[in-house]
């Protein structure tokens, strides 16, 4: 457009019969004007643009599938637009930081336009639709997507961000308490910590050192002290940055390429472009050239972890986006099969997981830097050999022989892509990239030039690295403090002896060697003709007292894939918490011995899950479907020939302990623990799981347990794609057959029996479990019914229906068209009926869950929370977990509810619902 903005318009019509749209169903131009200014578009730079990046190695306890299939439908988006500005915290005043993050918050809170504060949340959660914004080093990001019908409208709202936001001045301290909200979630994330810390290596003056969140204190009470007026600061940043010629827009929707075009123009032609040059920071290069940077650092995580990261900062990689040289040396890095790094710690059991390479996200790629890392998740005794550094240090030196060894090696790359989500992705690519490779700029290796991935390689030695150690075991040994996050550390020169040892010539390990060829790669991509009627539900094609087998041909989106599922169901899993901590163990190690073998089938793009369900063991499998029955049998294999050596199982019954506590500190996953020990009979919690793994389990309980599982199965399946009922039928033979089950002695009720709460509110009040964590969650619990437009959504891939027909499955009720029943059900009564029916009915049968943090406001003293300084010992982050204390009523708005404060007590007198299935 004349005022620099850039669109890209896609116009999708899959899903209808393509009137209007290309020969293929989707049509994508960009729409811009000839006298557009061109300097500046590839400037190198990347970033996914999102502060908010999940836990490294996260350890997570395995959800239910009824949990994850529960919410599918509120997945399904058709149309939706993303812009992406040329300025982030990089930007943000030396005075003022998190301006830009702030700014983000800032534009939502009404417009001339549309003057409602939060009105265009508002408007999208009414239609169906949600929204997000991100702000990264070097860019922010914004996107939406909402009902088609409404799309127009929410385009209209959306761009008065970027038009005429009011940003009033009596707005600003209530969103000043939201940014610091968002602070004060992230300050326990050990990832956030971690680059926080890291991030204060940087030079002085280098923007990376800045602090990018922005809290309460930096846009708030700073402010105040040093006379600066934030709210006129935040206009002028507002009309430096948010200028049309730094944006670019990419908009999908079903509507032709001319109407798109034309409600882009009457929209964003009134975005102004300011005409000052975009924001460059690209000549403050080797930002970690210092000192600081190759050191050891020891750190203490908020997590039960040990985990090494290993980082190197090289110059920026943005321009060598056709080679990726990062990407293969990640690649190979991060192998997990046979010849890998991982294996061979494995096989000592100092390592659960490697992860190598570059994010792309602005912390670890931008115009400065870039950044390639080696995170290894450690075991209690790989924590113990990082010490042993004089006769084995293989956490780092086979790191470095493995480097050597792609150098002495050619690499051909074999090409692999997976399908982009495009609007996400497309506007911040039209950023970095020319116009004939915004969609493929992120994805694709064009050409391969040893050369460019030598020099990257060369820079990736010992006496560059910096090494961060987290480990409980830190605690008591880190005097310092990053100012922010409050992250605990101390600092050390690499040892002498490392260095030698780095400095000299390596023998390369017997067991390291380059991957083999891939037996998983898929060659056949023929569609199979259906070998029995086309159905629109799935049809049970086996039903015996071993188990039972749903099928459906797909004919719909006709593609060379298929999806295999399996629930094997035992009655001995629920019998006690000693058994869940047993499956548990079951299930993990079961993975740790597929991941070697199985990990070529990862690689070529075959992907499975095995899933410690509530009442069986669930298998999942997706992927091309030619190779998929190799991975199937091999899973079955492993599950059939189990074993667990004496150090596998040490190493996982500790890791296991981690885990359950890591989940106990999350106020969010205490909070539902506690929920559903209310709700759900005879469930055990995560709480007494920790009770009975720290009492003591050894390798024969879990052989005992093993072989009880296996002994009496219900092998319960679904199978979708493109396979014939035929080969369908022989995976369920094969389980079968392999595992020489009985059937079982009695049906085993795959649904918890929840109770039925008294007609009034209760509120069960507990403290959190993390002293170092201040957040506090509630939780209100009704049962409410969903909107119709969220499941008249249409399936965005065979996916989606897969999820939707395995809830009917895993659950035993079989109403393939529940969806269809619903929608029909819900257009019986107005929605001023069901609010009606919700006003009457809210107070009656009402569950409060709140997990109250640590702090000043909860009249916590000092000594009761874990607080970290220079100046004395720090108290113990890691408390005891294993018991809960229950709180009572600290506000008179709580006096009408009733306490619970012995859960069993409270439960033991209340009505059971009846286990009830909604069949038809």
């Amino acid at each position: 457009m004349i005022n620099g903005l850039r669109a890209l318009l896609i116009s999708d019509f899959s899903g209808t019969d393509g009137k209007g749209g290309s020969e293929n169903g989707e049509d994508i131009q960009e729409r811009e004007d000839e006298e557009e200014e061109e300097e500046g578009e590839d400037d190198g730079d990347s970033g996914e643009g999102s502060e908010e990046d999940e836990e490294d190695n996260e350890e997570e306890e395995q959800d239910s599938d009824f949990d994850e299939l529960d919410e599918e439908n509120t997945a399904k988006k058709k149309r939706a637009a993303a812009l992406c500005i040329s300025v982030g915290s990089f930007s943000d005043p030396d005075d003022l930081p998190g301006l830009a993050h702030f700014l983000e918050h800032m534009v939502f809170m009404g417009s001339e336009k549309y003057p409602a504060e939060n009105g265009f949340d508002a408007f999208l959660k009414k239609h169906g639709g949600s929204d997000n914004a991100s702000t990264d080093c070097e860019r922010t990001i914004f996107q939406f997507d909402v009902q088609r019908k409404y799309f127009r409208e929410a385009l209209d709202r959306w761009a008065q961000f970027f038009i005429c936001p009011l940003m009033i001045e009596d707005a600003i301290d209530r969103e000043v308490e939201a940014v610091d909200s968002e602070f004060q979630l992230a300050r326990p994330s050990d990832s956030h910590r971690k680059e926080m810390l890291f991030g204060s290596l940087a030079k002085p003056g280098h923007p990376m050192s800045k602090f990018c969140w922005g809290n309460a204190q930096t846009l708030k009470h700073e402010p105040k002290e040093k006379q600066i007026n934030t709210y006129q600061r935040l206009r002028d940043f507002w009309r430096r940055y948010y200028s049309a010629h730094y944006m670019t827009l990419a908009v999908q929707s079903k509507e032709t390429l001319d109407t798109l075009e034309q409600w882009v123009r009457e929209i964003f032609i009134k975005v102004p472009n300011n005409g000052e040059p975009r924001p460059d920071f690209s000549h403050l290069q080797q930002p970690f050239d210092t000192p600081a940077f190759n050191k050891l650092y020891r750190v203490v995580p908020v997590r039960k972890v040990h985990a090494l990261t290993i980082s190197w900062a090289v110059p920026p990689q943005g321009k060598h986006y056709r080679v990726k040289p990062l990407h293969y040396i990640s690649w190979l890095i991060g192998h997990e099969g046979t010849g890998s790094i991982l294996s061979l710690l494995r096989k000592k059991c100092w390592a659960l997981a490697l992860f190598g390479g570059n994010s792309e996200t602005g912390f670890d790629q931008n115009t400065t830097y870039s950044i390639f890392s080696v995170s290894i998740t450690l075991t209690d005794q790989g924590y113990q050999n990082f010490y042993q550094v004089n006769t084995h240090s293989l956490t780092h030196t086979k790191i470095y022989e493995e480097i050597q060894k792609i150098e002495a090696n050619e690499f051909h790359y074999q090409e692999q892509t997976d399908p982009i989500e495009f609007v996400e992705n497309i506007c911040e690519n039209m950023q970095l990239f020319p116009k004939e490779d915004f969609l493929t700029g992120d994805q694709l290796m064009f050409e391969y030039e040893p050369q460019v991935i030598s020099a990257a390689l060369s820079l990736l030695t010992p006496e560059r690295a910096n090494l961060l150690l987290l480990s409980p075991e830190n605690e008591g040994h880190c005097p310092l403090r990053e100012k922010w996050f409050g992250t605990c550390y101390s600092v050390d020169d690499i040892p002498e002896e490392w260095a030698q040892r780095w400095a000299g010539d390596f023998k390369l390990h017997l067991d390291l060697h380059l991957p083999a060829e891939n037996k998983f790669i898929a060659t056949d991509f023929t569609l199979k003709t259906s070998d029995c009627p086309d159905t629109e539900f799935p049809v049970r094609i086996i039903n015996n007292e071993r188990g039972c087998l749903w099928y459906k041909k797909d004919n719909k989106f006709k593609i060379p894939k298929a999806y295999i599922r399996f629930n094997l169901i035992s009655p001995i899993i629920q019998r006690s918490p000693e058994n869940l901590v047993l499956f548990d163990l079951f299930v993990n190690i079961l993975a740790h011995n597929l991941a070697e073998p199985a990990y070529e089938a990862d690689v070529a793009q075959l992907e499975y899950k095995l899933v410690a369900g509530e009442h069986g063991l669930v298998i999942r499998l997706k992927g091309f479907n030619h190779k998929l029955p190799l991975l199937l049998k091999l899973i079955v294999d492993h599950l059939a020939d189990f074993s667990a050596e004496p150090g596998v199982f040490t190493m996982f019954l500790e890791q296991l302990k981690k885990t359950y506590f890591n989940i106990l500190i999350k106020p969010d996953r205490l909070g539902k623990d506690v929920r559903l020990l209310i709700l759900e009979h005879c469930r055990w919690s995560v709480i007494q799981k920790y009770q009975a793994i720290t009492k003591g389990l050894t390798v024969d309980d879990l052989m005992t347990f093993v072989t009880g599982l296996k002994a009496e199965l219900y092998a319960e399946g679904l199978v979708q794609g493109n396979f014939t009922s035929t080969e369908s039928k022989e995976f369920l033979q094969y389980f079968i057959d392999k595992l020489q089950f009985q059937p079982l002695s009695a049906e085993v009720p795959v649904l918890f029996r929840v109770v039925e709460l008294p007609q009034k509110h209760h509120l069960c009040k507990v403290k959190s479990l993390n002293k170092g964590d201040a957040n506090s969650e509630v939780t209100v619990y009704y049962q409410v019914t969903a909107l119709i437009k969220l499941k008249e959504c249409e399936d965005a891939h065979l996916g989606e229906e897969v999820d939707r027909n395995w809830f009917e499955v895993v659950t035993q009720q079989y109403v393939f068209d529940r969806l269809n029943k619903e929608i029909e059900a819900l257009k019986l009564f107005t929605r001023e009926e069901l609010v009606s029916w919700f006003l009457e009915h809210r107070n009656s049968r009402k569950l409060s869950i709140h997990v109250v943090g640590f702090g000043v406001e909860e009249s916590d003293s000092p000594d009761q929370s874990a607080v970290c300084n220079t100046n004395s010992p720090p108290a113990s982050a890691y408390g005891e977990v294993s018991e809960l204390t229950f709180l009572t009523a600290s506000s008179p708005s709580l006096q009408d509810a009733t306490f619970i404060t012995d859960i069993r007590a409270f439960t033991s007198s209340l009505p059971l619902h009846p286990f009830h299935k909604i069949l038809s």
